[in-house]
């Protein structure tokens, strides 16, 4: 039995017709896409701002009488405080101390304390860390020179960061102004997001959101939380000790602390430097607030990375690092975010367990993650 003519160019044509619609769409999302690609990293890093502050503007909000503009300006106020102002004492630290390197080499001033014996009594490498930092701080002169191609190489990459932290700096700001008229208008875009989950997920759309939503506060909490908490304490006792630009050490403690790997990488060469140059109450005493910075995070992650969403330190060492790979300073914040949230949605999909009859549930068991609501 043949199939008649018409109805062949008939499905023909309705296959022809699918197909351009199919294309006019993708066309459309190219483009969407191209225009928006810029501001990607912005638009992700703010809408993870203004879910991570909701309940504080809602907090805000009716103690404020209902007063919702006001309250997202506050939380405004208070990122650019937190965010920002550090930043920009940072970079004035490290232009600083820049400028004295940079005067120093000029005029060959240079100035390096030699150890105390102190240093020399440590057991084991002792002896050896007192006799070359004793040989550098007696022929500066002559070590410059040597190693003056690798100096100006690092000072091409200190710009080059000085730089990028610029273009970071201006990305926080705006990003927190653009969370701050997300957070205004949150209960005219839950609604829009609702749909869309369901749309996505079907029947387990708003339970995924909910998921959603509360993986991105627990990981910016417990993981930029706390390792912003880290570089504060440690710029403290690194600055207190009078360690030379104790703003760009605070960065680098902050980095190493989202990507999830100890501060005492960088706090052990600081206390070295302590009991080398300073008494040794006050290098002591560095010490032991070191070692407790670097194991802060012991108490910290517990207490704020949210109990029942359990997120692989894996996960959150690739998208630290992906993220800064890919977007710069900004992506070392939102890349675990990102990475976590999407790490948390699939293993719950994965999880999901249909029964004859029954609805679809998840096994917190034997993922670590909380059962969506039924």
């Amino acid at each position: 039995m043949t199939t008649p003519q018409p109805l062949l160019r008939a499905a023909f044509g309705e296959l022809v017709e699918t197909a351009l619609r199919l294309a006019l769409v993708a066309v459309l999302l190219v483009w969407c896409y191209r225009i928006i690609a810029p501001f990607l990293d912005l638009l992700i890093w703010a809408v993870v701002l203004a879910i991570a502050c909701r309940p504080l503007h809602t907090r805000l909000t009716v103690a404020l009488g209902g007063r919702a503009g006001f309250a997202a300006v506050l939380v405004a106020v208070l990122l650019l405080s937190v965010l920002v102002v550090p930043v920009v004492i940072l970079s004035f630290s490290v232009i600083d101390g820049a400028k004295l390197v940079s005067q120093a080499l000029e005029t060959g001033d240079v100035h390096i304390p030699r150890p105390g014996q102190a240093l020399a009594d440590w057991p084991i490498i002792g002896q050896w860390l007192h006799r070359v930092l004793d040989n550098f701080a007696t022929n500066t002169e002559a070590m410059l020179v040597k190693l003056a191609p690798q100096i100006k190489s690092l000072g091409a990459i200190a710009l080059g960061a000085l730089g990028r932290g610029g273009l970071a700096l201006l990305q926080f700001a705006v990003g927190a102004m653009v969370a701050a008229a997300l957070l205004v208008n949150a209960e005219k875009l839950t609604a829009p997001l609702q749909v869309l989950a369901a749309r996505i997920a079907g029947a387990r759309g708003e339970a995924f959101l909910a998921l959603s939503t509360a993986t991105i506060r627990s990981v910016f909490k417990g993981v930029i939380g706390v390792a912003a908490i880290q570089g504060l304490l440690a710029g403290i006792g690194i600055f207190a000790v009078g360690v030379p630009g104790a703003g760009l050490w605070a960065l680098l403690v902050l980095i190493l602390a989202i990507v999830q790997l100890p501060p005492l990488l960088v706090l052990v060469p600081m206390m070295i430097w302590a009991f080398a140059t300073v008494d040794t109450t006050p290098a002591v005493l560095f010490t032991v607030w070191s070692v407790v910075v670097s194991m802060s995070d012991g108490f910290l992650k517990p207490a704020l990375l949210g109990r029942g969403v359990s997120v692989p330190m894996l996960v959150i060492l690739v998208g630290a690092i992906g993220g800064m790979l890919a977007a710069g300073i900004l992506g070392l914040f939102i890349g675990p975010v990102v990475l976590a949230l999407a790490y948390t949605v699939f293993t719950a999909w994965l999880a999901e367990q249909r029964e004859a009859g029954d609805p679809v549930t998840l096994k917190p068991e034997s993922t670590g993650i909380p059962r969506l609501p039924g």
